[in-house]
């Protein structure tokens, strides 16, 4: 510790640079500080902008679609662990390296409770993303931070507008008309299917046959009606389901 009276001409923004503090204005004990105004409130700011962030993409982008709560509250908190665990191990300067290895081993983690579908992982590893980028940024300025988050924002918001970007949804049926799975009656199969289903059918696969049974698997490819949204799309056993 350096005493600014034993210092006249101690200078606090420099010896800051080099680890030391002005302990005439810093009250620590063993060593730590027990309060700094400034990093409290860079902490509060950041921390806030971050819950921000990470509350738009999860709660009008996810949710909205999904309406999993389940991941919905599970997002939030490890967006807000994620961003808390980046910003304090800045602070107490621990390698990059570190930093990111903890990043990887959370990006790559997988639930044993269930699989954890494309759709769910790909925001999982957006929102440890979001705080990763708002915990280390701590050399740029906040306009370049408020920038970052805007751009993923706004990408998020036109991949996930179906005016801007169609949106198809698939469903995974058992069909017993097994006669009309042939290619020449490939325009019967469609029809009757939409009107049995009441799709918009965009195509079809045929999948898995049983000759035995005569029934086949069909996958459909369709559009869902503006302002509905598909959630189970491709669940075919009850213990699939998850509400």
């Amino acid at each position: 510790m350096i005493q600014t009276e034993q210092y006249p001409e101690f200078d606090p923004s420099i010896a800051k640079e080099f680890g030391f503090t002005d302990t005439s204005t810093t009250l620590d004990f063993l060593g730590v500080p027990l309060f700094e105004a400034d990093s409290i409130f860079n902490l509060l700011i950041r921390f806030g902008f971050n819950l921000l962030v990470c509350w738009i993409l999860v709660h009008f982008f996810y949710y909205k679609k999904s309406q999993r709560r389940d991941y919905y509250v599970t997002f939030i908190l490890f967006s807000t662990t994620m961003f808390l665990l980046i910003f304090l191990m800045e602070n107490v300067k621990l390698q990059i390296g570190f930093t990111l290895g903890l990043f990887a081993i959370f990006g790559m983690i997988r639930y044993r409770t269930e699989t954890v579908p494309i759709r769910e992982m790909t925001y999982l590893f957006v929102i440890i993303g979001v705080s990763v980028i708002n915990g280390l940024a701590m050399t740029v300025s906040y306009a370049e931070l408020v920038l970052t988050n805007f751009l993923l924002i706004a990408l998020t918001w036109v991949l996930e507008n179906q005016k801007i970007l169609k949106h198809t949804s698939t469903k995974l049926v058992l069909y017993e008309k097994i006669e009309l799975i042939v290619p020449e009656r490939r325009a019967e199969l469609v029809a009757d299917l939409e009107k049995r289903t009441g799709l918009q059918i965009e195509k079809i696969e045929i999948g898995h046959i049983d000759f035995l049974r005569d029934v086949a698997y069909i996958k459909l490819y369709y559009i869902l009606g503006k302002g509905e949204h598909n959630s189970i799309d491709e669940v075919t056993k009850p213990n699939q389901y998850i509400g």
